[in-house]
């Protein structure tokens, strides 16, 4: 299993334009609530680097083939992520009071996590932000509500950029120059991720079933009979 990551991973490790623009796709299609955690963007494109840093275990197809340079890997991530978010909170600010009628807003952020956001707004103010960017499956919730509230821009924007700032360069060089534990452990526990990534991928494709029967039963008793005789 540990081969086949290295594989995975090692066949970008000198493709650097492609990697910083797959971390920039990933990282807006993240925050608008693909099932995948904006940490595994970030550790697998660490990975990378950590490979394309170690030529010896990792050779270049080519002898001048360029290579995935960390510093520049992490800055791409860090304004990735913030104008991630600055487009979700752009989004609640334009819909405003709006939103919270959306069908759509209802179905992708259950009651209680927007009650939570609504709780944390309260308590911390701006500084929710920050709790925002430090918990998975709040983000993008937390992030329209900031819009909607018509908090400002530039405090949004200056709070997230400190979160980002501390959580993101942070793990992209751990990873990097520490890159090789995090391949054995890979390889240790290959049934404990197959079985997180199995068990992801079936609460996805059960949620969107519940969302279909849901829809086609909304859609039945809403439907007029039509008289007969």
């Amino acid at each position: 299993m540990s081969h086949l990551i290295s594989s995975f991973f090692s066949q970008y490790a000198h493709q650097p334009l492609l990697v910083y623009g797959a971390v920039c796709l990933f990282m807006v299609l993240s925050a608008f609530g693909l099932p995948l955690p904006e940490e595994i963007i970030l550790v697998s494109s660490g990975l990378i680097a950590y490979m394309s840093r170690d030529p010896l275990h990792f050779p270049p197809p080519l002898p001048d083939s360029p290579q995935v340079d960390v510093s520049i890997l992490a800055t791409v991530a860090f304004f990735a992520v913030i104008g991630s978010d600055y487009l979700i909170f752009s989004i609640g600010q334009f819909l405003g009071p709006r939103l919270f009628r959306l069908g759509w807003f209802s179905r992708h952020v259950r009651p209680e996590r927007f009650k939570s956001v609504q709780r944390w707004m309260w308590k911390y103010g701006y500084w929710a932000v920050f709790v925002f960017r430090f918990t998975p499956g709040v983000r993008f919730p937390g992030h329209l509500t900031c819009g909607a509230m018509k908090l400002s821009r530039w405090k949004f924007l200056l709070v997230d950029a400190i979160a980002a700032g501390i959580s993101v360069p942070t793990q992209i060089f751990l990873v990097a120059y520490y890159g090789q534990p995090i391949l054995h452990y890979f390889g240790r526990f290959r049934l404990i991720c197959l079985g997180l990534a199995a068990a992801a991928l079936l609460i996805v494709l059960l949620n969107k079933f519940s969302q279909a029967k849901r829809s086609v039963a909304q859609q039945s008793n809403n439907t007029p009979l039509n008289p007969t005789g």
